[in-house]
C-alpha cells in the first residue's frame, strides 16, 4: 500500500540553528511526600503494565531536569489489547503548561464513514526549554491511565526520552511513523495537524521553504502525520473486509527528512540582474542593426544608389524603378492606367494627388461606397491568378483604421481581463499565507524561492522576458510605422504602390498580447492551480490566432476578418476550452459535440478561404459547398480552379480532422494544451505553406528574416524540451504533483519551467519578427506582380 504522510511545519520552540542535544541525566522517580497522593513514581525507559476499569485508575509521575541550551523531548507509548471501542483506555498527560489526551484503540475516520482502529499509540510531548535566565528547570510529567470498562482493560505504558529530537542542517534523519504514532509534539493527528503552521500533503517527496519572518524566534517543529488511507493523496481506496478492523502498524512508513539552508540574498540579486541583462541584450542588438541600416541608407543616398531595399523594409528611393516584368505576370492584374474604385493613385500616375495620411475623418462605413464595387469584387476575386493589386483596392486609410481596431480592442480586453485576475491571485496568495495550506497552489516546491508575500518569486521573475520583448517588438513596429508614414507624406511611390501594403494594427496587437502573456503567466504562477489555468492560456490562443490572421492579411488586406469577428472567435474558443476542462475528462458526449464543431468549423473556414470571402457564411453554406463539390469534382471531375489553395486546405483539414478524432478516441485530460496544440499546428502549417509558395514564386528571403526563421526553429525546439519536463500538474492531487518536483538547474534559482519561460518569450519574439520582415524583399516589386496565395 502506498504511503501518504502529511508533512507540516508548526511554529514552536525548536532552535533554527540546529544542534545535537547533550546527553540527558538519568531520570529519578518522583518521591511521594504525601501518602494521599495517588501518583506513583516511575522511571523512563521502563515498561509498565496494568489493568484499569470503572473503579481503578493509575497515575504515573516522571521528572527530569532541563539544562539551558538543551531541548529534551519525551515520548509516551501506550498499547492495549482491547478492541472494544465502547470502553477504550483513556490516557491523559499533564505537564506544567500543557495537557494532552487520547484513547486506545485510537479511531480514525476515512472516506465514506470507514473507520480505522489502532491499538498502539505513541505521542511526543511538547518540551519546555530552559534558558540562561531561568537556569536548570525541574520538569514534572503525570500520565493518567483510566477506563470506564466494567470488567477492566489491560494496557502497557512506556515513557522514553528522545535522543535525536534536534535536527542538524545538511544531515539526513531517518525514522518511522504511522497514523497512531506521529512524529511531533503538538497538533499531531490527522484531524488537527492543519490547525497551525505551514503544511502540505505528500506521497514520496515534498519540500517546504521557510522564511524567517514567519518564525521570529527562528524555531519550529517538523511534524509528520500519516493519513489513514491513500485516497486523500490520490491513491485508490478499497473495501474494508470487516467493521472496525485493527490496523496497528500496518501503515508504518519509513521517512527521511533533511534541513538545508535556503539560498542567499546574493543569488536573488544575480538572478534578477541576469534576467534583465539577457533581454536588454536584445534591445542592444536591435539598436545595432538599426544603426547599421541607417549607415547603409545614408551611403546609398549619397552615392545615388537607388532601387534596392535596405533590408529592414524601408525604401531608400523616391522615384519608380524600371523593373522588368516576366511574360504573363500581368495576367488578371489591374492596369496602372485604370482608375479602379477605392484605389488611390499617385500623382506620378496621372491620378489624384495622394491625400493626407490622416484617418481622423475616415469611418469604417466608408467601405465599398462605389456602386460597382460588389461586381468588381466578384469578378476579381474569382479569377484563376490573383495578384496583390487585386486585393488591395480599398482606400489605405480606411483599411489601416480597420486594423487599428485590433490594437485598441486588445488593450480593452487586457485591462478588463487582467484586473480581476490580479485581484484573484492576490486573494489566493493571502489565503496561502494566512492558513499555511500549501496544497492550494501547485508549485515546484523543490525550486520555489519566496520573496516577500510571494511563495515562488522565481516563477514570476522568469516571465519578465515576455514583457520586455513584447515592448521591444512594439518599438520596432512603431519605428516602421513612423518611417512608412513619412514616406507617404513625401508621396513616395514605393510606399504607395510597391510591396506589401503596410498596416501595423495587428502587429501592435501582437506586441500587446505578448506583454499580457507575461503578465498573466506571472499571475498564474502566483498560485498555479485548477481554477486559474486559463489566465495565460487565453492569451496564448490569441497570439496564435493573431499570427495566422496577420499572415493571411499580408496578401489579402481587403478581405481579412474584422477585429470584432476575430475577438469573438477567440471568446468562443476560450469558452470551449473552459467547458473542455470541466466536462472533457470523462464525458463522451462533450467530445462528440466538440469534434463535430471542430470539423464543421474547419470546413466552413476552408470554404471561405478557398473562395476569397465570396462564399457567404450562413445556414446554407454546407448545402452550397456540397453542390459545388458535386458539380466540379464528381460530375465533371475537373481540376480545382485554385490548386495551391486546395492543397493547403486539404492538408489543413486532414490535420484538424486528425485532432478531432484523436480527442474523441483518447480524450486527453489536459484539454487546454490540446486546444493550444490545434492552434500551433495550424499556424505552423500555414507558415510553412506561405514560405514554400513564396520560394516557389521566385521570391527571396533576406538575411534578417532568414536568420529569424532559423532562430525561431532552434529556440522553439529548445523551449519545448523544457516545457515537457512537467514539474507539476494540477490534473492530479497536490501530493501526486509533488512527485514531479525537481531541483533548480540554473543559478540554484530557476527550474526547467523558468527556462521554458525564457525560451518561449524569445521564440515568440523571433516568430513575430519573421512575420514582420518575411516580405521585405517585395518592397521594390510592384503589387500587380506579387502573386496571392
Amino acid at each position: 500500500m502506498r504511503g501518504c504522510p502529511r508533512l507540516a511545519l508548526l511554529c514552536a520552540l525548536l532552535p533554527w540553528l540546529l544542534r545535537a542535544a547533550a546527553p540527558p541525566r538519568p531520570a529519578q522517580p518522583l518521591a511521594r511526600e504525601d501518602p494521599r497522593d495517588p501518583a506513583r513514581g516511575a522511571d523512563f525507559d521502563r515498561v509498565y503494565s496494568g489493568v484499569v476499569s470503572l473503579s481503578t485508575e493509575n497515575i504515573y509521575s516522571f521528572n527530569y531536569t532541563s539544562q539551558p541550551g538543551q531541548v529534551n523531548a519525551v515520548r509516551v507509548y501506550v498499547n492495549s489489547s482491547s478492541e472494544n471501542l465502547d470502553y477504550p483506555v483513556l490516557v491523559v498527560v499533564r505537564q506544567q503548561k500543557a495537557v494532552l489526551s487520547w484513547q486506545v484503540p485510537l479511531l480514525f475516520q476515512g472516506l465514506y464513514q470507514r473507520s480505522y482502529n489502532y491499538q498502539e499509540v505513541s505521542r511526543t510531548l511538547c518540551p519546555s526549554e530552559a534558558t540562561n535566565e531561568t537556569g536548570p528547570l525541574e520538569q514534572l510529567i503525570f500520565v493518567d491511565v483510566a477506563s470506564m470498562a466494567p470488567l477492566g482493560a489491560q494496557y502497557k505504558l512506556l515513557v522514553t526520552k528522545i535522543q535525536h529530537f534536534q535536527l542538524q542542517t545538511n544531515v539526513a534523519f531517518h525514522f518511522t511513523a504511522s497514523p497512531s504514532q506521529p512524529q511531533c509534539p503538538v497538533y499531531d493527528l490527522d484531524h488537527n495537524v492543519e490547525f497551525n503552521g505551514v503544511y502540505q500533503s505528500m506521497t514520496k517527496k515534498a519540500a517546504i521553504t521557510l522564511q524567517k519572518k514567519d518564525f521570529p524566534g527562528e524555531q519550529f517543529f517538523v511534524v509528520f502525520v500519516i493519513k489513514p488511507e491513500d485516497y486523500a493523496c490520490g491513491g485508490s481506496f478499497f473495501i474494508q473486509e470487516k467493521e472496525n478492523q485493527t490496523w496497528n502498524l500496518q501503515r508504518a512508513k519509513n521517512l527521511k527528512v533533511t534541513i538545508v539552508p535556503s539560498i542567499k540574498e546574493t543569488i536573488y540579486v544575480k538572478s534578477i540582474l541576469l534576467s534583465f541583462l539577457i533581454f536588454f541584450s536584445f534591445y542592444l542588438g536591435c539598436l545595432l542593426i538599426a544603426f547599421v541600416h541607417y549607415i547603409r541608407f545614408q551611403r546609398k543616398s549619397i552615392d545615388g544608389s537607388f532601387g534596392s531595399s535596405d533590408g529592414s523594409g524601408n525604401m531608400a528611393v523616391s522615384h519608380p524603378i524600371a523593373a522588368s516584368t516576366p511574360e504573363g505576370s500581368n495576367y488578371g492584374a489591374i492596369e496602372e492606367s485604370s482608375s479602379s474604385p477605392g484605389r488611390q493613385m499617385s500623382s506620378s500616375d496621372g491620378g489624384q494627388p495622394c491625400q493626407s495620411d490622416t484617418d481622423s475623418s475616415v469611418e469604417e462605413s466608408d467601405f465599398d461606397t462605389m456602386p460597382d464595387i460588389e461586381s468588381d469584387k466578384n469578378i476579381i476575386r474569382t479569377k484563376m491568378f490573383l495578384y496583390l493589386s487585386d486585393l488591395s483596392r480599398k482606400d489605405r486609410r480606411i483599411v489601416s483604421k480597420k486594423y487599428k481596431i485590433y490594437f485598441w480592442n486588445i488593450i480593452t480586453i487586457a485591462v478588463f481581463y487582467a484586473l480581476p485576475v490580479i485581484q484573484l491571485v492576490i486573494t489566493y496568495q493571502t489565503v496561502v499565507n494566512v492558513t499555511g495550506n500549501q496544497d492550494i497552489c501547485y508549485y515546484n516546491f523543490l525550486c520555489a524561492h519566496p520573496l516577500g508575500v510571494l511563495s515562488a518569486f522565481n516563477n514570476i521573475l522568469s516571465n519578465l522576458g515576455h514583457v520586455l520583448l513584447g515592448f521591444l517588438f512594439l518599438l520596432i513596429v512603431l519605428r516602421r510605422d513612423i518611417l512608412h508614414r513619412r514616406a507617404l507624406e513625401a508621396k513616395d511611390i514605393f510606399a504607395m504602390d510597391y510591396g506589401i501594403p503596410k498596416h501595423f494594427g495587428v502587429f501592435y496587437a501582437m506586441g500587446i498580447a505578448l506583454m499580457m502573456e507575461g503578465v498573466l503567466s506571472a499571475c498564474y504562477h502566483v498560485c498555479p492551480n485548477y481554477s486559474n489555468f486559463q489566465f495565460d492560456t487565453s492569451f496564448m490562443y490569441m497570439i496564435a490566432g493573431l499570427c495566422m490572421l496577420k499572415l493571411y492579411q499580408t496578401r489579402h488586406p481587403d478581405i481579412n476578418a474584422s477585429a470584432y469577428a476575430a475577438y469573438a472567435s477567440f471568446a468562443v474558443v476560450i469558452t470551449l476550452t473552459v467547458l473542455g476542462v470541466v466536462f472533457g475528462k470523462n464525458d463522451l458526449w462533450f467530445w462528440i459535440i466538440f469534434s463535430a464543431i471542430h470539423i464543421l468549423a474547419s470546413l466552413a473556414l476552408s470554404t471561405q478561404i478557398y473562395y476569397m470571402g465570396r462564399f457567404k457564411i450562413d445556414l446554407g453554406i454546407f448545402r452550397r459547398a456540397a453542390t459545388v463539390f458535386y458539380t466540379d469534382f464528381v460530375q465533371q471531375c475537373s481540376r480545382p480552379l485554385y490548386m495551391d489553395r486546395m492543397v493547403l486546405l486539404i492538408v489543413g483539414n486532414l490535420v484538424n480532422w486528425s485532432f478531432a478524432l484523436f480527442g474523441l478516441i483518447y480524450r486527453p485530460r489536459d484539454f487546454a494544451s490540446y486546444m493550444l496544440g490545434i492552434f500551433i499546428c495550424n499556424l505552423l502549417l500555414y507558415l510553412a505553406f506561405y514560405i514554400i509558395m513564396k520560394l516557389r514564386s521566385s521570391e527571396k528571403l533576406l538575411p534578417i528574416p532568414l536568420f529569424c526563421i532559423v532562430a525561431t526553429a532552434v529556440v522553439w525546439a529548445s523551449a519545448l524540451y523544457f516545457f515537457f519536463q512537467n514539474l507539476s500538474s494540477w490534473e492530479g492531487t497536490p501530493a501526486e504533483s509533488r512527485e514531479k518536483n525537481r531541483e533548480c538547474i540554473l543559478l540554484d534559482f530557476f527550474d526547467d519551467h523558468d527556462i521554458w519561460h525564457f525560451l518561449s518569450a524569445t521564440a515568440l519574439f523571433f516568430s513575430f519578427l519573421v512575420l514582420l520582415t518575411l516580405d521585405d524583399d517585395l518592397d521594390v516589386v510592384r503589387r500587380d506582380q506579387i502573386p496571392v496565395f
